[in-house]
């Protein structure tokens, strides 16, 4: 019999990852059980991953966060991409996956696993094409040998492309963009080439019972993504999500956790349907969405067009946001690329937690308002998602300590800054407005961890900090 964390739940048993989810989300121990039970929220947590800080993924929990990380064959080496990793973690990754196609892809992930707090996630897909140096050569035994090897590592969730079929292919012929996803693209390559069905819808029973003995969670995979607005929620996006139904039932039978992948460019009228009809298809397993991006018109500022269909995701009940950068579509990103796609999406995920009124969610917002109302400018800056932008965008123009004080910004001066001109209204004797003295108590929030500040903030933060210099420290990491 399975010992993963679904058999445990449907056995009655509240595991320690259960426990420490039930701190972080401020939740009864056994309604995460009864969650994860009915496969309704996931906990990645491979036994192998030691640095894990268990976290956990469903409609009924905080909103979470996901950061893409991986080196290219084109740039990017071990040292950038542990400060990727720090990155990520630091501006509050609740989740990463290591997408790397690069070189030395076995001791970039053993270097993360080492090192991450958070849950990692991969695409063994990819790993397989560079052993196989072309896709039509992939194999299937090859496939359950890097899929079985990723697990022994300790990789706690996998993108498994099992959903696109050769029946599919055909109803692409009349889209815009065609197959967008990576592994969709592959998997496809090798059906048309080979005239088969999918290798890993053939062997999926195995890699269930892989995923079984290791306790790895299925991400299946959206192949059939669009990559355009003309192209969402067509015939071939929803044939494949029917099938991701299926796959997710047949791995609850196996007692693996699943969650389900989603898309990917969708005009904003229809975001609500989509995250709907998944979990009316998928029986309510969590869904992780990519943005969606809600206009195509934005290179360079795609971390924005899809972190505001990531927020109506949210408020529609996804649970778990796949970040965007300003990179998307133009090229491979860097520290400050994953540093602005993580702030647009944990403002995405915030907003929507605040939208579904979960507990305490808004308290963060109150108490930074508050900050703001009094010209508390530390306390501010204290409270804000990313405080070293708020106090530098601060002190462009008002650097000195003597302005840490002031009842103004540069934005509107000293005579014309509404909220001191409302307090000293409320401070005239025998006036008829009275003066504010609310306070938001944080410390008794009853938020989400993920709510309240600082993000990114774990009980075992082994991820390398940046030394004095900027450089990360990294002796000895490439030796291990």
């Amino acid at each position: 019999m399975a010992n993963t964390q679904i058999t445990a739940a449907r056995a009655g048993t509240v595991t320690e990852e259960m426990k420490r989810v039930a701190e972080r989300e401020n939740r009864d121990p056994e309604f995460v059980r009864e969650q994860v039970a009915d496969g309704q929220a996931v906990i990645p947590a491979n036994r192998n991953h030691d640095a894990l800080d268990p976290m956990i993924i469903g409609r009924e929990f905080a909103t979470k966060v996901n950061a893409n990380i991986g080196n290219s064959e084109t740039t990017s080496d071990l040292e950038t991409e542990l400060e990727k990793l720090h990155t990520a973690v630091h501006y509050g990754a609740d989740t990463v996956m290591d997408l790397g196609t690069g070189s030395d892809l076995d001791e970039i992930r053993e270097t993360h696993l080492e090192h991450s707090p958070v849950p990692v996630g991969t695409v063994p897909l990819y790993e397989a094409v560079k052993r196989a140096e072309r896709p039509e050569e992939i194999t299937t035994d090859l496939l359950l040998e890097v899929i079985e090897k990723q697990a022994e590592q300790g990789v706690d969730y996998m993108t498994i492309h099992a959903g696109i079929l050769a029946e599919h292919l055909p109803l692409t012929d009349g889209r815009k963009t065609g197959i967008v996803s990576r592994g969709g693209s592959i998997v496809a390559k090798w059906m048309e080439e080979r005239g088969e069905q999918n290798p890993l819808f053939q062997v999926y029973d195995e890699i269930c019972e892989i995923f079984a003995a290791h306790d790895v969670t299925f991400s299946l995979g959206d192949s059939l993504r669009p990559g355009s607005l003309a192209d969402a929620c067509d015939e071939a996006q929803y044939a494949e999500l029917d099938t991701l139904g299926e796959l997710t039932r047949r791995a609850w039978d196996h007692d693996v956790q699943v969650m389900v992948e989603g898309p990917g460019h969708v005009p904003m009228h229809r975001v609500a349907e989509n995250v709907e009809r998944q979990q009316a298809v998928c029986d309510g397993a969590p869904f992780y969405v990519l943005g969606p991006l809600v206009t195509d018109i934005a290179p360079g500022y795609d971390h924005i067009t899809s972190s505001i269909g990531a927020a109506m995701a949210a408020q529609a009940g996804a649970a778990m946001l796949c970040y965007v950068t300003p990179k998307e579509h133009l090229g491979l990103p860097e520290e400050e690329d994953v540093r602005d796609g993580l702030a647009a999406y944990r403002i995405a995920a915030h907003a929507g937690d605040v939208a579904n009124e979960r507990s305490g969610a808004r308290d963060w917002d109150d108490a930074l308002s508050e900050a703001r109302y009094e010209f508390d400018w530390r306390e501010q800056f204290r409270l804000a998602l990313d405080p070293d932008r708020a106090r530098e965008y601060h002190d462009q123009t008002l650097p000195g300590d003597n302005y840490k004080e002031a009842r103004f910004c540069s934005m509107c001066g000293v005579d014309f800054c509404s909220m001191r001109i409302d307090q000293d209204a409320r401070d005239v004797e025998g006036g008829e407005m009275t003066r504010l003295e609310t306070k938001t108590d944080l410390e008794s929030s009853p938020a989400s961890e993920v709510n309240l500040p600082p993000v990114g903030t774990h009980d075992s933060p082994s991820t390398p900090e940046p030394d004095s210099d900027g450089e990360s420290a990294l002796e000895g990491a490439s030796d291990d």
